[in-house]
C-alpha cells in the first residue's frame, strides 16, 4: 500500500465514529468510507471495459452480448455506489479528502473519476441501449461524457498544478500513476465520436468530432513529456516498490486508448467532415496505431515480467492490481479498431488474446477485492507496528 504523510493534531482527535458540530452537538460520521480513496473508481473502469471491449471482438458468440451488456450494467451500479460513497467521504472526512490531494501518490487517482464516468457512459450507447433503449442510452452517455469530460480537463490541469506548486516529489518518486490524469482527456476523445452520430448534421457534428481530436492533442502530448521520466525513473532507479508494480500496466492506457480514438475518428468522419480529411482520418488510424499498438506489445511484455519479479518476491494483492484491468482493456479496443482498419487476421487474433487476458485480470482484481471488503481490510485504516506511535499515515490505494 501507498501511504500518504499527514499532519498530527497537537490533541485528542475526536471517535472516527462522530465529531464535533455546532452547539457541540455530535455529528455522526461514516467511518467505512474515511479511507475510501479516488482509486477505487478503477473498480468502475476495469468493469466496464469489459463489456465494451467484449462487444466488438470477431466473430459471433451465442450469448456474449448479453453477458458483456450484464456487465456493462454491473459497472452502472458500481459507479452509483461509489459516486455516493465518495460523497460521503468528502462530507465527512474533509480532512482526509484534503489529505489526498496533497499527497502526490494519492491525487492523480482523482484522473479514475473521469474515466470512470465516461467509461460507463460510452457502455450506455455500445451495450445498455440492449435493456434501456436508444433515447435513455443517449441521455446517460451526454450527462456522463460531458460530466466525465469536464472533471478529466480539470483533473489535466489540477494534478501537474499540485504536482508543481504543493506536492514535494523527490526525482526517484516518479511513477505510471502520474499519467492517470492526463490519460482522461484521451478517453474522453474516444468515448466522444459514438455521440456524433446523435447530434444534428452540420456543424454540430463537426465540432464535437474535432473537439475529441483536440483532446486527443492534450493527452497524447502531455503522455510524450511525462512518460520519458518514468521510464528514465525505472531504467536508473531500479524496479519499483512491489506494491506500485502493476502500476506499470498503467502506460498501456494511453497507448490502447489513442488508437482505439483514432479509430473512432476514422469511423465517423465521413459525412461530417469535408472528404479528403475524412480519408486523412482512416489514413492516419492505420499509420498511428500500428507502431503504437507494437509499443504497447513491448510495454506489456515488460510489465508483465516486472510483475512476474514482484510476485516471486513476495508481492500481495492490493488495489492497484486493478491496473491489470482498464489499461489491458484499451489494448482490446485498440486492436478492435486496427482490425475493421485493415481488414488483418492478426489482429482479430490478438483482440481475442488480450480480451482472454482482460477477463482473467478482471476476475482475479474482482474476487481478491470483495474478500477484502468482506473481511474489511481495503476499508480500515493503516495499522501501527507494535510499540510504534499512532498512526499519521492514510491509505491511498
Amino acid at each position: 500500500m501507498v501511504t500518504a504523510a499527514q499532519p498530527r493534531s497537537p490533541s485528542p482527535s475526536p471517535s472516527p465514529s462522530s465529531s464535533a458540530g455546532a452547539g457541540g452537538r455530535a455529528v455522526r460520521r461514516v467511518p467505512a468510507v474515511r479511507h475510501l480513496g479516488p482509486n477505487w473508481y478503477a473498480c468502475v473502469m476495469g468493469t466496464a471495459i469489459v463489456g465494451t471491449a467484449g462487444a466488438a471482438l470477431p466473430g459471433h458468440v451465442v450469448g456474449l452480448r448479453a453477458a458483456c451488456t450484464a456487465v456493462w450494467a454491473l459497472s452502472l451500479v458500481l459507479l452509483a455506489v461509489l459516486l455516493t460513497a465518495r460523497s460521503l467521504h468528502w462530507l465527512h472526512h474533509r480532512d482526509q479528502a484534503r489529505a489526498h490531494l496533497l499527497d502526490p501518490s494519492a491525487a492523480p487517482f482523482y484522473g479514475c473519476l473521469s474515466m470512470a464516468l465516461l467509461a460507463v457512459g460510452g457502455g450506455a450507447l455500445t451495450l445498455g441501449r440492449d435493456w434501456i433503449g436508444t433515447p435513455a442510452a443517449i441521455a446517460l452517455d451526454t450527462v456522463l461524457f460531458t460530466a466525465g469530460t469536464v472533471i478529466g480537463l480539470a483533473a489535466a490541469v489540477a494534478v501537474p498544478y499540485l504536482m508543481a506548486v504543493r506536492h514535494r516529489i523527490e526525482p526517484g518518486q516518479a511513477s505510471p500513476v502520474w499519467l492517470l490524469p492526463l490519460v482522461a482527456p484521451m478517453v474522453s476523445a474516444a468515448v466522444g465520436p459514438l455521440l456524433v452520430p446523435h447530434l444534428p448534421a452540420g456543424q454540430p457534428r463537426e465540432t464535437l468530432l474535432l473537439a475529441c481530436v483536440a483532446m486527443f492533442g492534450v493527452s497524447l502530448f502531455a503522455t510524450l513529456v511525462t512518460l520519458p521520466v518514468v521510464f528514465g525513473r525505472l531504467l536508473t532507479g531500479g524496479p519499483l516498490p512491489l506494491a506500485l508494480t502493476p502500476s506499470l500496466f498503467l502506460v498501456l492506457g494511453p497507448l490502447g486508448q489513442s488508437t482505439t480514438a483514432v479509430g473512432k475518428f476514422a469511423d465517423v468522419a465521413p459525412g461530417v467532415v469535408p472528404g479528403p480529411y475524412a480519408e486523412g482520418f482512416a489514413v492516419f488510424a492505420v499509420l498511428y496505431g500500428v507502431p503504437v499498438m507494437g509499443f504497447a506489445l513491448m510495454w506489456l511484455a515488460l510489465a508483465a515480467a516486472h510483475v512476474v519479479r514482484a510476485r516471486r518476491a513476495g508481492m500481495r494483492f492490493s488495489m492497484t492490481w486493478w491496473s491489470f484491468t482498464f489499461p489491458v482493456g484499451t489494448c482490446v479496443t485498440g486492436a478492435e479498431a486496427l482490425a475493421r482498419e485493415t481488414g488483418l487476421v492478426v489482429y482479430d487474433g490478438l483482440t481475442v488474446a488480450l480480451y482472454v487476458l482482460l477477463v482473467a485480470a478482471w476476475a482475479v482484481a474482482a474476487v481478491h477485492t470483495a474478500r477484502g471488503l468482506l473481511s474489511g481490510v481495503l476499508l480500515a485504516g493503516p495499522r501501527p507496528a507494535p510499540g510504534a506511535p499512532r498512526p499519521v499515515t492514510a491509505r491511498t490505494t
